[in-house]
């Protein structure tokens, strides 16, 4: 899901206007000749966020392509576009708002597999707060991450009427929700598929059982109207040019597409693979998130990773209106270029269907998950 910070992008990422690009792929087949090597830069740790990057190399979904993929893992100070600008990786997993400022300081890299089609971030508040919506947000202590993730909280304050300099005290969150739980801050940042769990994790000491949503009031700002594009698959622009590129990139977006699919319809097996990885999150808070972030992916009426044109929109307007607490906005003009492209997806999408693959998950259900104390 991460980062990078309002306040700091331009200084953050001026450096991508002198970025160059990685050496011309040799043209990928699915039978003779060795793989070609291909690094994917995921935005976070190893966790089920990223389940479909993982199962596609456990599985041989890249393989099958004649790929030999590897995957970077994020962190706190790893700007994927950034890795990707520079040519230190082949494709990166970012927000679009983030990518595109750092496309407006000169990363010249494009959108080519939306594969969340959701956001999937929330702000929570106790129940007892009386915190409901954004307008309720004025005088509190807001808490959020920075880096980039909070762009949906500012539009949703600025929709509300607030401004996030004046009529909040913002407080920077750390990635849980100990300022939460410990009442330091009134209303929390946090994503539908892993801050949101630690609370159900955590122990009421009033009853010593766990939290449950009854103790708090969630606000999704799918719900609000300023929801913003998350995760999606960023391609090097000039790159995309060279014909050996662009199958190279048909052909990852297709393991991509298997991928989701498999761990659409084996959630647990996907989040073993997952917590095999390394995750330093347990089993059930793996298996929530596998189970939310299949709520982003599904189902998918145009084919998982389609680029919608109207949620494209939203998020650029919403970039260009909204303003941060020193009254800048995200952009300052429209994306200029390619910023997105749903040409490589659609033949990934044609062949993974020939395949039998289910590329719109129509009958996806979600489960419902038993979360246990700490994730565990």
């Amino acid at each position: 899901m991460r980062r990078i910070l309002l306040a700091s992008t331009a200084a953050s990422v001026l450096l991508l206007a002198a970025c160059g690009t990685a050496d011309t792929p040799t043209t990928p087949t699915a039978s003779g000749g060795a793989p070609v090597a291909v690094k994917l830069q995921l935005q976070w740790f190893y966790q089920a966020q990223f389940a479909g990057y993982i199962a596609a190399v456990d599985q041989g979904f890249y393989r099958e392509q004649g790929l030999d993929v590897q995957l970077l893992e994020g962190g706190v100070d790893i700007v994927p576009q950034t890795v990707l600008a520079q040519g230190k990786a082949d494709y990166a997993v970012a927000w679009v708002p983030k990518a595109l400022a750092s496309r407006e300081q000169g990363a010249n890299i494009t959108d080519v597999g939306q594969f969340f089609a959701r956001s999937g971030t929330y702000q929570v508040a106790w129940k007892d707060s009386g915190i409901t919506k954004a307008a309720d947000f004025k005088g509190k202590k807001v808490g959020n991450w920075g880096f980039g993730n909070e762009f949906e909280l500012f539009a949703g304050m600025t929709k509300a009427g607030l401004d996030p300099g004046k009529d909040v005290t913002l407080v920077q969150q750390q990635f849980d929700m100990q300022a939460l739980l410990k009442k330091e801050i009134d209303v929390a940042q946090a994503m539908s598929y892993n801050e949101y769990a630690q609370l159900l994790e955590a122990t009421n000491p009033a009853t010593g059982k766990l939290y449950t949503p009854a103790d708090f009031t969630v606000i999704d700002w799918k719900t609000e109207g300023t929801a913003m594009l998350q995760d999606a698959v960023w391609a090097n622009t000039d790159k995309l040019n060279d014909p050996a590129y662009q199958q190279q990139t048909v052909k990852f977006l297709l393991g991509t597409l298997k991928g989701w699919a498999y761990c659409r319809d084996n959630a647990e097996a996907c989040r073993d693979l997952v917590v095999a990885k390394g995750s330093k999150l347990g089993k059930s808070h793996q298996l929530w998130q596998m189970n939310e972030v299949n709520k982003l992916v599904w189902p998918a009426p145009a084919g998982a990773g389609t680029i919608d044109e109207a949620a494209w929109k939203q998020t650029v307007d919403l970039s260009l209106t909204t303003k941060n607490q020193t009254g800048d906005t995200v952009l300052t003009k429209q994306p200029e270029g390619l910023a997105y492209t749903n040409d490589y997806l659609r033949q990934a999408i044609d062949q993974a269907k020939a395949a039998g693959i289910d590329v719109n998950g129509t009958s996806f259900q979600p489960a419902t998950v038993t979360l246990n104390a700490g994730g565990s």
